[in-house]
């Protein structure tokens, strides 16, 4: 699975591109483009992947990705098979940065929308919006020219003064892949997003880096400020987290769904990073 930069740039007369998608399901492409995504999910349920975050996603989730930041939408398993009836719909609206001027956005008035930009750069999840909005990026949908800009607009400052969001990419993701862009880099990447609850082996990657295991291991951790097996490990969890959640496997299957080989090492990893174990992540989830 390679990482693809993807065209987004607009060929109609507008400063920015809408468009509601509908399919089986989501392409499973792990790709970047120089365009913010602002995404609505309408329809369908899974596994969210920006930069280094394994996130859950379904019906009514709102996701804001930054440039250049790779990300790729993965339905559920059932949306795969012959027999299903699923459908997977959402609202994509695509737009540079500077889309109304490259100083617009420095103005006094737009400080919070400027703000927004900057921590999209991690991708933002934003929890708990009101369903209003939902409606609001609709309707907008259906107008055109300054009636449609007015309306992104204030779509865009709700979104900057929504307290309740959560950080989805590692700061080391971000500046490692802004910095060190390299087909080495993004080969590395989408053999992991591809691989991670296999049996995935650092000299599998250094081979496929075209370097040897111990190169390949200090140039890892050089980029990505962390070892391979610990970056491997934390992708894992996070989709074991995501399992979790779904509330459709029990803690045995999901060890091996993420690619753990026992479930002893599973709750220890699973304790070290999340600092709690898969019981307790679950329970405390319950009680929100």
């Amino acid at each position: 699975m390679k990482l693809h930069l993807l065209d987004r740039s607009n060929l109609s007369n507008s400063s920015f591109t809408t468009k509601v998608n509908e399919y089986p399901y989501f392409l499973k492409i792990w790709h970047y483009h120089p365009e913010l995504e602002l995404v609505v999910v309408l329809k369908s349920e899974g596994t969210c992947f920006v930069g280094d975050s394994v996130e859950k996603f379904g019906i009514g989730d709102i996701v804001l990705i930054g440039k250049n930041l790779p990300h790729m939408w993965l339905n559920d398993e059932g949306y795969f098979q012959q027999s299903s009836k699923e459908t997977a719909k959402a609202i994509a609206i695509h737009f540079k940065q500077d889309y109304l001027g490259p100083k617009f956005f420095e103005t006094p008035e737009m400080i919070y929308i400027l703000e927004l930009f900057e921590r999209a750069r991690f991708g933002i999840k934003f929890l708990n919006i009101n369903k209003n909005l939902i409606t609001d990026i609709q309707n907008m949908l259906e107008l055109k020219g300054f009636e449609k800009t007015m309306a992104f607009l204030n779509i865009l400052n709700s979104l900057a003064k929504h307290k309740d969001t959560k950080r989805l990419s590692s700061p080391g993701f971000v500046s490692s892949f802004q910095t060190s862009k390299s087909d080495t880099q993004d080969i590395v990447h989408a053999y992991i997003f591809k691989n991670f609850n296999q049996d995935i082996t650092l000299n599998k990657a250094a081979e496929i880096a075209h370097m040897n295991p111990s190169a390949f291991s200090r140039y890892f951790k050089r980029i990505n400020q962390k070892t391979f097996s610990r970056y491997i490990t934390e992708i894992r969890i996070g989709y074991a987290c995501k399992l979790l959640l779904e509330n459709k496997y029990n803690i045995s299957a999901i060890c091996y769904d993420s690619g753990f080989k026992n479930i002893s090492n599973f709750n220890r990893q699973f304790k070290l990073i999340m600092n709690c174990t898969p019981s307790e992540y679950l329970q405390k989830y319950e009680k929100r």
